[in-house]
Parts: structure tokens; sequence; C-alpha cells
């Protein structure tokens, strides 16, 4: 496939000075090919396809380090409270808020509710479908008893291959995921598997749904009388049935070699297979699913063609971007990106928008959250990525029965698009959950980024639904304020830097620029379709509230009070700078105003704080600006941390990892790569020798 490569030897060069020649795109990745020779804690190695993802300690395996095995669909609900008068969910009633001279319901936790409102935050919960380690015979190996410990992950083809030596024998053990199935696929090589030194273990942990972060490991190991494990035997191969209460799924272990599978010990959920006398390679899968496997078990080696085969399609296909070697500054950024794009395709990928940790760990109970849509997938448009982007983008589709019906219950029109969410539609009830609203416009910016790669007729059907059922709720939710002939957003919400008291937040910055944004292109998809446009529609974003401004800057909101000396309103998210690069400029944009606001972000701000989407906002802003220099200090922040396996540290707030670090950071790259309305090309620092092929063009 022919691909053309912009050669750019400062941040912009005449057409005349393009050079055209495809970038070694495999000498590139596979510069950053992982390698460690100690189990990592909190970051494992992972293999995954996006919707299901084994992370490895240093054997590849879980044997020392009991990392997850976690997928889109392995969900759990633990029993319904027994309180009296709270054993169903249809006895939330949540709370009511007086907004706007009536009476709102929201879904918030009751104190008269405690059990049911926490049930409901906590249920269902992701659960971890598996542990599969080495079996060392009687022995009680460590970590620290093997020797010539090495490991590496292929980024190219996505295999982890593994090694050490135990009482003087090597063994060396490949791990992969098939790119599309729940299936891991094994191989040890060792002289001790034939002498009954060395086989694998198969356990199978419960899930409770206690914590709000289950993080790095997740399940209950001990509780083993709350679930149970049976296995049903064929030749060579095994099915084990896990029951936790009414979720039940299948691990399908099929095996190439002579070998048995022992049942579990001491009460425990552990199976164990056993190598048979000469054998000194033995190859399996195992196969997760939440329905009954058939009987036919891909092998070892086909799993490892199919492996080997997407992952390049991955690397070759899309856009990609070459910085320079001899600078430091753009190879810790290569870096990044580099594994990044590894990270999230195993991640972040899948059929749902993912959880802030993917598949890693579990956050905010293995939930994901509708505000974040934005950051897990913009950067697949830029990237073109488009089959990836199109897994899970379906959800907008999917939740809008449920986004219509919460609408319809607080007395507005429209739908209403939730946050903290399961693959049901049901959003978590919450405060911040139920009074967050700067997710409703993401499908307004997701159908016109499609639109402008997709412009047909297809595409126009395929958003027209959602967009107006969305917009319907927009221009409903907006209030007409009677005393300065505006319409208001809020109170009571939350803006999105979550930091603000819910009824005094009004017209805050950044939603009042995304909501005209939002109903702006509601207005095109009519006109595109030779509809006419709802009256509403363009009467509230053209009487929306002014952003406002205090002392020459843009605040907050409007009316906020010491904005840039309460500490807990100058730090968290600086959304109010998505105004003018998150977004395209609007209309109302005072360019003068905006530079005197950043400038007084940059003095003020706690950026310690600061964490995830909020350094390649402020990349994406500064490039916006033509600050290349600055846009790259903020991708490289000191508060912007991303681990020796590419994994973004979370810090104090979040655990590691925190994906929307990883997303965002493509995001801000693409858009310096592939520029946007009204720039051609990268932008980067002038020395920078950069080379770019295949980006998109932003808003």
């Amino acid at each position: 496939m022919y691909r053309q490569r912009l050669l750019w030897s400062i941040t912009l060069l005449p057409v005349s000075n393009l050079a055209f020649e495809a970038i070694d795109r495999q000498s590139v990745v596979r510069r950053f090919n992982l390698r460690q020779n100690e189990s990592h804690f909190y970051s494992p190695m992972q293999v995954g396809n996006g919707n299901f993802a084994f992370g490895a300690d240093i054997t590849g395996l879980q044997t020392f380090v009991p990392h997850n095995t976690l997928s889109s669909w392995g969900w759990h609900n633990s029993t319904l409270p027994s309180t009296p008068n709270q054993t169903s969910i249809t006895d939330f009633t949540g709370l009511d808020w007086w907004t706007h001279g009536r009476l709102v319901n929201y879904a918030q936790p009751n104190p008269a509710e405690k059990d049911i409102s926490q049930w409901m935050i906590s249920n269902p919960h992701r659960i971890n479908l598996g542990r599969i380690g080495l079996w060392f015979g009687e022995q009680n190996v460590t970590e620290l008893m093997l020797s010539e410990r090495s490991q590496s992950l292929d980024l190219w083809e996505g295999i982890i291959s593994s090694s050490f030596s135990l009482y003087g024998e090597n063994v060396c053990i490949e791990t992969m995921v098939d790119p599309t199935s729940d299936t891991i696929a094994v191989e040890i090589r060792s002289e001790l598997l034939s002498n009954s030194s060395l086989g694998v273990f198969f356990d199978f942990p419960y899930a409770s749904g206690k914590n709000k972060f289950d993080a790095p490991f997740v399940g209950v190991w001990n509780a083993t009388s709350n679930h149970s494990t049976l296995i049903e035997r064929r030749d060579r191969g095994a099915i084990v049935k896990h029951i936790l209460q009414t979720t039940v799924y299948y691990a399908d272990i099929a095996w190439e070699s002579d070998a048995v599978i022992e049942d579990p010990k001491n009460g425990t959920h552990q199976y164990t297979l056993k190598p048979g006398n000469n054998v000194k390679e033995l190859r399996f899968t195992v196969t997760f699913s939440p329905e009954p496997p058939k009987l036919n078990p891909q092998t070892f080696i086909y799993t490892k063609r199919k492996t080997r085969a997407w992952w390049q399609d991955y690397w070759e296909s899309g856009a990609f971007i070459s910085l320079p070697q001899k600078n430091s500054s753009a190879q810790e950024l290569q870096r990044r990106i580099i594994l990044s794009q590894y990270l999230l395709a195993v991640n972040g990928a899948g059929k749902d928008p993912a959880q802030e940790s993917g598949l890693v760990n579990n956050g905010w109970y293995g939930k994901f959250h509708m505000e974040m849509v934005f950051w897990h997938l913009a950067h697949w448009t830029l990237w073109n990525k488009w089959s990836l982007y199109g897994r899970s983008i379906g959800i907008y589709d999917r939740f809008l029965s449920t986004s219509f019906e919460r609408a319809k219950r607080q007395g507005y029109q429209g739908a209403r698009i939730g946050k903290m969410s399961d693959p049901t539609g049901r959003s978590a009830p919450g405060e911040i959950n139920s009074l967050l609203i700067w997710q409703q416009p993401h499908p307004m910016y997701f159908a016109e980024m499609e639109y402008r790669k997709f412009p047909k007729e297809e595409t126009l059907k395929k958003w027209d639904h959602i967009l107006k059922g969305v917009a319907d709720f927009m221009a409903s939710y907006a209030w007409f304020n009677e005393s300065t002939n505006v319409y208001d957003l809020g109170p009571p919400m939350y803006p999105v830097s979550e930091n603000t008291s819910p009824n005094q937040t009004v017209n805050p910055t950044f939603e009042l620029a995304y909501w005209r944004f939002g109903l702006g292109v509601a207005e095109q998809w009519q006109l595109r379709q030779g509809k006419s446009i709802p009256s509403n529609w363009r009467f509230v974003k053209e009487n929306l509230a002014p952003f406002p401004v205090e002392n020459g800057v843009y605040v907050l909101y409007e009316g906020v009070k010491n904005m840039w000396t309460t500490p807990t309103l100058s730090e968290d998210h600086p959304g109010l700078l998505g105004i003018y690069g998150w977004l395209p400029p609007d209309s109302r944009l005072n360019l003068t105003i905006f530079n005197a606001t950043i400038q007084k972000v940059y003095e003020s701000w706690n950026f310690t704080y600061s964490y995830g989407w909020d350094f390649p906002l402020l990349a994406i802003t500064a490039a916006r600006l033509g600050d290349a220099e600055k846009a790259v200090s903020w991708l490289l922040d000191s508060n912007n941390q991303f681990d020796e396996l590419g994994m973004p540290i979370g810090g104090a707030r979040v655990p590691t990892p925190y994906f929307p670090a990883s997303a965002g950071l493509l995001l801000a790259v693409g858009m310096m790569a592939g520029g946007w309305d009204g720039l051609e090309g990268p932008i980067f620092p002038e020395e920078w020798h950069v080379e770019v092929e295949a980006f998109g063009k932003a808003m």
C-alpha cells in the first residue's frame, strides 16, 4: 500500500520542499520494544485485543503477581440488599432538587435508601476471569529463585517472550492473545516439563464489588465458598464452568501434548495441568466466554499467525509519525506515542468505551464514563484508525433509549446522556454523575469528524436521530433568564472540572462554548439533509449567555468568587481553555481575552494536582496558538508521567494506569501532526525533523 510521507525540517515548509518517502514504521516501533528482568507490581506487561487483555508478570503468565484477565463482557451483580423496603432497584427513588422553579428528580444516593443506592453504584462490577501461572511441583518457588530472568514484548507482533533458569534448566515462554477472540495462547519450552517439576495452574476468584478501585489486582481469592467451579474433561482439553451467583462463564482449556488436568485441592478453585513424561514443549490455549464454548479450540500456531498479522496491519495502517532520534525530548515523546498506541489497542478499543484504567485493573467498579468518551475515542479519528473507533462509537445509538427515558423522567425534551455507565446504559447514582453536562455535545463532535471523512448519506442517516435527540435535550435544558434575556446553563450543575458548588454554578465558559458548538453541528446536520432547523435550537444557540469575563480574563463560571486565589478552583481540569484548542474557535471568542486567560492559568494553576487529559488539553491549546515548544513541554511536563512500560501514572488521585492521558496524548499529537482547518501540516519545534503520514485534519 502506497503511503505519502511529509518531510519537515522546520515547523512549516512550502509545498515545493516536500519529500515523498515511506517511513520505516517497523524500525521505529521496535525501537521501543519493552524489556524487563523483574515483575512490575502496578504495571503488567500486557497482551490483548481491545475487548480482552491479559496482564503478565516476569514469567509471561501470572505466576508470582496476580495480574488480571479482564474482558468487555465479564461483569457480575452481587446479591441485592435485604434491608426492609430496599430489595429491588425499583425501590431507589433518588433525590429531588429545585431547578429553576420546579422539582427535578436526580439519580443521587438517598440517605433513606443507603443500601440500594450503594448497590446501584457498585453493580454490576467488572470481574477478573481467572489467573494462569506456572506450577512448580510441590516446591515453593519465588521470583528471586529464578536466575537469568529476561522478558520482552515485541510491539510489532504483540507477543511476550519470557525466559529464566531454574534448577539449572532454562525455561522459555511465549504469550499472546488472539486478535478476534478472548483467547490466550502460550508455549512453554523446558526440560523441567518432563519430570513433574513444571506445569500450569488455572485459578478462579470471586468478585465482591466492594471497592471503587480494585488496583492493582481484581478479585477475591479467599472467599472460595461463595462461588463454585465445575470441570468437563475431553481429549487434550477441559472446560471449566465458573458460577458466581447468577453470573456464569466458561474457560475452554486446550493443550497439544500429553498432559492431564487435576482437580482443585483444599477447597480452592485452582486446577493444575501436569505434562506427561518426556514432554519438553507444552502449548495450550485458554478461551474465556460467557456462553458454553464450541468444541473446536484453535491451536497455538494458528493463534500466533493471526496475532502477528493483526499487529503488523495495525502498525502499517492509519497515521504514523517519526520524531528525531538525536533529540532526547523528541525520543521520550516518541516512546510515549508508540507505547500509547500499543496500550490503547489492547485496552481502549473494545465494544464499549474504555474504563479509565482500561483492562489493567478496575476503577469505578470497572464502569466507563460517558463524559470521557471524547478523550478515549477522538484520537482514532485523527490517526485514521476508523475501524477501532467504530467498535464502540455505537454506544450513542445503544444508549439512546435510556437517554430519552432519563430526560423524560426529569421533565426535559430529547435525550440526556448519562455518566458512569455499565453496558446496559444505566448511569450509576451520584451527585456529580447526575449533574454533569459536558458529555451531551460529544455525539456532535464525533458525527462531524465522521462526516468530514465520509461525507455521504449513510453518515447523515447514522447520526441523524442521535443528534436530534441530544439537541432537543440541550435546547430544553437551557433556561431562559427573563432578567437578562439570555439562556443560562445551570444551576444546579457541575462543570468539567467538578470542583464547584453545583447550586452556584451557572454559565461555565467551556460548557457554553460546547453547547453552541453542538447545536451548530445539529443545525448543519439538518441542512445537509434538506430538513428545516427547529427554531428553538437556533434561538437557544444565538441567545446563550456570553462567556463570563472578570478583570479581562475568562473565568470558570459566571459570578465565581476568588477563582484565582481559591485553591480548589485553580486546580483540577483547566477546562475553560478548551474553548480554543479542543474546540474550533467560537465566533464569540475574543482572542485578546483568551491570551490573557491562558497566561493567568499558567501563573495561577496548581499543576501538581492536574492529571490525565489536562496536559494534552494544555498542549492542544498551546499548539492552536502557534507555540509548538510549549505544546511539547506540556506533553512532557514533570507532572505528566508515563512509567517504563508506557502506563500513564495516575498519581495520588486515581490508580495507575489512567488511560485518558494516553488517548489525550495521541489526540494532541494527531492535531499537531495533521493540523486543523486553517493550518496545513505539522506544528512542532522548528529544529525538529518530523516525518508524518496519513493524519486527518481537526476542526
